[in-house]
């Protein structure tokens, strides 16, 4: 049984409960979203098995009695395959993020999730990737700065390093990425979506 720590909306810590219960009472709990960068100025969006879409590089829940840095460690190594200086990672900003969604069998899906967006330096090689089959499809690696501008509308498409593993070998190849290729929700922005995370990369490479 996995169980989340609850808070108030403030923040206040007030309890734990499984996390089938925090969706479906509308719990406020902790989230954890994984960016990967290199000191090129590079940053890695995860490609989702489901849509093929550009994501975080990693994201989950945060399990009861473990700390944010903890849990992005973790992610990092349920989805992507590889162990991190998780302590190094550096927080971007934390979002409030409130969702409800009718599931197939007629339920709601309550989100109420505090969305602690960090970003962590990775220098190693990318054919280290062991990735999750059931979650991630592999990672796009892009220029922070480039990524920017493309979804600012400067450029109409920018070159990134598309890596997957194929029968149990990582495969690189160049991948012309558009601005559809990024996961954006309905009443979302991609700029403002990913900005403050390119931004953050941009500052700590430059």
């Amino acid at each position: 049984m996995e169980y989340l720590d609850v808070y108030d909306e403030n923040g206040i810590y007030v309890g734990k409960e499984t996390r089938d219960m925090v969706h479906t009472k509308a719990l406020w709990h902790n989230t954890v979203h994984c960016w990967l960068y290199d000191s090129m100025g590079n940053v890695y969006f995860q490609i989702r098995k489901d849509e093929g879409t550009f994501y975080t590089t990693a994201s989950g829940h945060i399990l009861a009695g473990e700390s944010i840095k903890e849990g992005f460690g973790r992610e990092i190594k349920e989805e992507i395959g590889i162990d991190i200086d998780y302590e190094k990672a550096v927080l971007v900003n934390v979002n409030k993020f409130v969702m409800d969604k009718v599931k197939k069998d007629g339920s709601i899906f309550k989100d109420r999730a505090f969305a602690n967006v960090y970003v962590c330096l990775y220098d190693g090689n990318d054919k280290n990737f062991n990735f999750d089959i059931n979650e991630v499809d592999g990672l796009i690696k892009v220029n922070a700065l480039e990524t920017s501008e493309l979804l600012n509308g400067k450029i109409n498409n920018i070159v990134g390093k598309e890596i997957k593993r194929e029968n149990d070998k990582i495969i690189e190849k160049e991948r012309v990425i558009y601005l559809t290729d990024f996961l954006v929700c309905a009443g979302e922005i991609a700029s403002e979506k990913y900005g403050a995370i390119l931004e953050k990369v941009i500052s700590l490479t430059n």
